[in-house]
């Protein structure tokens, strides 16, 4: 199956959300939640991520996760992942609870494609403030792609999917994919060893990817929307291809926010005050680039 295939299939029964210039939707990707031991990326910038889904809940914003958002390569039960990280998980599900929670799965979460994936496993979580289970996500989808379109104009179509389509090894091969990431590369990642196949890790696969992506973008006309490289992409001169970026950037966490029908790429971190107190951020990157007209 060639890129231009996967590509195509990902959007053959998306799920269409309207967009209006009073639509507010928030783009992650790549958050990698684990089950808090050492390799756990994601521990590194929890407090980061937990600030601005925060933010983005207040004003009313949409959230919509462009894949890889549980570590399910390394690690193999989402219960573990819940409980670690059950502040996330509680924080998520009142996006859930008032409609405002949209979920794409990527190569790393694929099982997620399984039909009653969020029944059996993401039903409820237990709750260490109330020391209770508490309701989850029971009903929720998860998808391959998600097309948001201008109601203004139902031409303006942007899509949405995590991005690994791009890649053989990690789209049709992912089985053995994840069991060379299981068994050989993960405990090698213990000595500080990297896995050169990977699109976040390796340089040349991550160009590749997002230029097989930027080109299919162009050869349909599309404006298209990934992570998967970990490499934020937004400029006004390419209005075909964006990227998120991930949340295990080393003292960051990337995302596009969709605003007054305008892209706008942003990173969370931390700031310090002239008093030497530390506080959380929002910066903008690049944008706003007007895309819904």
């Amino acid at each position: 199956m060639s890129v231009k295939s996967r590509f195509d299939r990902a959007f053959q029964h998306a799920l269409e959300l309207p967009v209006t210039n009073a639509s507010k939707y928030v783009l992650i990707s790549d958050c990698h939640r684990g089950n808090g031991t050492t390799l756990d990326n994601f521990l590194k910038n929890q407090h980061l991520y937990f600030a601005a889904l925060k933010h983005y809940y207040q004003e009313g914003y949409t959230y919509i996760e462009l894949g890889d958002g549980d570590e399910l390569w390394e690690n193999r039960n989402m219960e573990d992942i819940i409980e670690v990280h059950s502040n996330i998980f509680w924080l998520l599900s009142l996006f859930y609870q008032q409609n405002r929670l949209y979920m794409i799965y990527g190569n790393h979460d694929i099982v997620k494609s399984k039909p009653h994936f969020a029944q059996k496993k993401c039903a409820s979580y237990f709750c260490s403030d109330t020391q209770n289970m508490q309701t989850l996500f029971p009903d929720l989808s998860f998808h391959e792609g998600i097309i948001l379109y201008s109601v203004q104009n139902p031409n303006i179509r942007l899509y949405l999917t995590h991005g690994h389509q791009a890649s053989l090894l990690n789209s049709t091969l992912w089985p053995a994919a994840r069991f060379l990431v299981r068994y050989f590369w993960h405990p090698l990642e213990l000595f500080g060893i990297s896995d050169p196949t990977s699109a976040a890790k390796n340089y040349h696969v991550k160009t590749k990817c997002q230029r097989k992506s930027d080109r299919w973008a162009r050869q349909q006309n599309r404006i298209l929307i990934t992570g998967h490289t970990h490499r934020p992409v937004l400029s006004e001169e390419n209005r075909h291809y964006f990227n998120t970026g991930s949340c295990v950037h080393p003292r960051c966490i990337t995302c596009i926010e969709l605003e007054n029908g305008s892209l706008t790429l942003v990173k969370w971190c931390i700031g310090t005050k002239p008093d030497k107190t530390l506080y959380v951020v929002r910066e903008r990157l690049s944008g706003p680039v007007k895309i819904i007209t």
